[in-house]
């Protein structure tokens, strides 16, 4: 019994990684990673005065920054930051940058 189980959660698992597929929503779902990853993504000094907020299909991030001054040096480092991601698997087209108190990371 325990084959015949096993065989059919895979179908259903297979279904649903082609249904994904095919309507996008696998690619939404690793774009979303970013947001849940962000700490380990852009490391400690960054993370502790940011906060990403959301993702939307476009590939625009948007992230809460703690302090005018940080929002505009991240700003300048979008492209930098961009690449890394990109290197780690993260496809982000842009991100935007926005003041914000971000939760407590310390």
């Amino acid at each position: 019994m325990r084959n015949k189980d096993t065989k059919y959660a895979s179908s259903v698992q297979e279904a649903m990684a082609s249904y994904f597929g095919r309507k996008g929503i696998k690619k939404r779902i690793a774009q979303a990673a970013v947001v849940n990853d962000w700490d380990q993504l852009v490391g400690p000094q960054i993370a502790k005065i940011t906060e990403p907020v959301s993702m939307d299909g476009a590939g625009n991030l948007w992230v809460k920054v703690s302090s005018p001054s940080w929002l505009q040096e991240l700003q300048l480092m979008s492209p930098t930051i961009i690449h890394t991601l990109a290197k780690r698997g993260k496809r982000i087209k842009r991100i935007r940058w926005i003041m914000g108190e971000p939760k407590d990371n310390g």
